[in-house]
């Protein structure tokens, strides 16, 4: 080989290499199809027919949108708040921007922030859109990359216009996948529970009871007795003379035996159906059960540990898409600001062990909070001095004092 071609095959090398990884890349990989039976999927609206979806969803909704955002600079939280994230949409509050979101993420997976800047590039509102409306398109080029742009209203953006959240990130899709779109056969299979019991309430085609006899019958003869037994003639024509074709009083001949079709309330409701469903649905959501009213077979709620699952909910279930929210704000801020929720509201314990915690907090020995940062947790001002003045113990006498 020439020192020439040995040159080119050098320069060249990581360019072929980079087109072979390419066209060897296999296309953006897909979920494996989970719908139900029939072909037919579990949309968003469907799956919140179900009063524990509905529910289960409204509860992280109802959770973040009493948080307040704090912003940071260096460790040091700013005295006051950008004007991004006290009202990120003109449009809304700031409780219904993070409501739209957070309930796109449970509902689609996927969240997205349609970016308005100023003159400067900066960002001066955002605008929540319907994660169904935005499709995600991805371009790889020679070198292996993937290009990301978002259509929207038949219009291409790029990640500079629009801001994209997912719930769950799974490798090689890229677009996040949410718990409706991941337990199609589980939804599919409450819907149809829900949807059974209901039609026993309200099928007229369900059969009232059912007449049997030990002796053979002879074609045509269950229709007959059927008709003799509401009350007709045999052929099904009512009775001329009749004047009370409606009694309900029958006799039975040719061995014929009633047996009526009863169920109890709780089977007709499947209640032990409805229990397992709400336990999986508060599983597939990450909702504790004794926020959605249900009880766990073998688990003894108590104060206690019912508030240890509200805390293991905000942490490991809701903090997902708080920290997917205040990264998508951290992203957007300019400078090194960094956007952060105060969970103080939802990780609240009770007023006797919240003042108890102060108490230690507060201890002149020990202590390592001033009044003042205990009344900023309570939401409330600081002391002014009229107040530090009642508060402020009387000095104790000294020896010198108690001489004179």
């Amino acid at each position: 080989m020439s020192f020439a071609s040995a040159f080119l095959s050098w320069v060249s090398g990581p360019f072929e290499r980079a087109h072979r990884l390419s066209a060897a890349a296999a296309p953006a990989a897909v979920p494996p199809a989970r719908s139900r039976r029939g072909g037919r999927a579990v949309e968003p609206t469907a799956a919140l027919s179900l009063s524990t979806v509905y529910r289960g969803i409204q509860i992280h909704a109802t959770a973040v949108c009493q948080l307040s955002i704090d912003v940071e600079r260096g460790g040091t939280q700013l005295t006051e708040t950008p004007a991004l994230v006290l009202k990120p949409d003109i449009d809304e509050t700031r409780s219904a921007f993070l409501e739209y979101t957070v309930v796109s993420l449970y509902t689609d997976g996927n969240a997205f922030w349609k970016i308005t800047r100023g003159p400067s590039g900066e960002v001066v509102n955002l605008k929540p859109l319907n994660p169904r409306e935005v499709s995600v398109n991805v371009t790889r080029d020679s070198f292996g990359i993937d290009h990301i742009t978002y259509w929207y209203a038949g219009t291409e953006h790029t990640a500079r216009d629009i801001q994209h959240l997912k719930l769950l990130r799974v490798p090689g899709l890229h677009r996040g996948l949410g718990p409706i779109q991941s337990a199609q056969i589980e939804l599919a299979g409450a819907l149809d529970a829900r949807d059974y019991g209901a039609m026993w309430l309200s099928d007229s085609n369900m059969p009232d009871g059912i007449l049997t006899t030990d002796q053979v019958l002879g074609p045509g003869d269950a229709t007959k007795y059927k008709n003799v037994w509401y009350g007709r003639n045999q052929d099904g024509t009512p009775i001329e003379g009749d004047k009370n074709p409606h009694e309900r009083l029958r006799v039975l001949g040719q061995g014929l035996h009633y047996s009526p079709l009863l169920l109890k309330p709780s089977d007709v409701q499947f209640l032990e159906t409805q229990q397992f469903t709400t336990t999986q649905i508060a599983r597939l959501l990450g909702t504790p059960a004794s926020l959605l009213l249900a009880a766990v077979e073998g688990n003894s709620q108590t104060y206690q540990n019912v508030e240890q699952d509200w805390i293991g909910y905000v942490r490991f279930s809701l903090m997902k898409a708080l920290r997917e929210i205040e990264e998508a704000f951290t992203a957007l801020l300019p400078g090194k600001q960094t956007a952060r929720f105060n969970l103080a509201a939802l990780l609240r314990t009770d007023t006797k062990t919240r003042y108890e915690s102060y108490a230690l907090a507060l201890d002149p020995q020990h202590g390592w909070m001033t009044p003042d940062e205990v009344r900023q947790i309570e939401g409330l001002p600081p002391l002014t001095d009229a107040q530090r003045a009642v508060l402020r113990p009387a000095a104790t006498p000294t020896k010198e004092t108690t001489d004179a």
